[in-house]
């Protein structure tokens, strides 16, 4: 059975995207994490996978599609929760963040699909990475990678790589964390409900 994992934040202000302030409000800056949460569960519910989970910091809210399953993320640092998320399933998994409201249904199939690889990364424009599909999913291949830095997707890559496994390559996306990255992803994908709510919210401070 493939699963696609989305972990995420509870759109709160002073929570989520708080890089965004005080270019945006706390409430504005959590208005856009929904949207791009919303986005994101909209193109897992269109992708090819039999299961989808959020795996969850906070607590769901009526932005909740029906068709996700909802589940606490763990303690302790990224490292850690990333792969306490893989450790919720034994197939085929894809995990992907809500920092990418871009992202499509096409992407994310192509990211379940395991036929000729053992593992799909998705690199991050800031030296991150917004996917992470193992065929076989092994926790321990997270643990001890420092996050949020750099070359988090350098290190990742190459814990990857270093086990045996094949791996290839998605597109690199735009993780949405700063007011620039913003812009950039609303220009990028006019049509989310991030871009839409991004450009009301910029129009209205003109």
């Amino acid at each position: 059975m493939s699963t696609l994992l989305i972990i995420a934040k509870a759109p709160l202000a002073g929570r989520a995207k708080t890089r965004l302030t005080p270019h945006f409000t706390p409430e504005q800056a959590a208005e856009l994490a929904r949207a791009a949460l919303q986005d994101t569960l909209a193109a897992a519910l269109d992708a090819p996978a039999e299961r989808r989970v959020l795996v969850l910091d906070g607590r769901p809210g009526p932005w909740l599609p029906e068709g996700i399953e909802t589940v606490p993320q763990g303690s302790g640092n990224l490292d850690a929760r990333l792969a306490a998320a893989f450790s919720l399933v034994e197939g085929p998994a894809l995990l992907i963040g809500m920092d990418t409201p871009q992202v499509t249904p096409t992407l994310l199939a192509q990211g379940l699909n395991f036929g000729d690889t053992d593992a799909w990364f998705g690199p991050a424009d800031d030296g991150g990475f917004w996917a992470l599909g193992l065929a076989k999913p092994d926790p321990a291949l997270l643990l001890g990678v420092p996050m949020s830095v750099a070359h988090t997707g350098r290190d990742q890559r190459r814990r990857l790589t270093s086990s045996g496994r094949a791996v290839r390559d998605l597109p690199e996306l735009c993780d949405v964390d700063t007011p620039a990255d913003a812009a950039r992803v609303a220009a990028e994908a006019p049509r989310t409900r991030f871009a839409t709510l991004h450009d009301s919210l910029c129009a209205v401070a003109r």
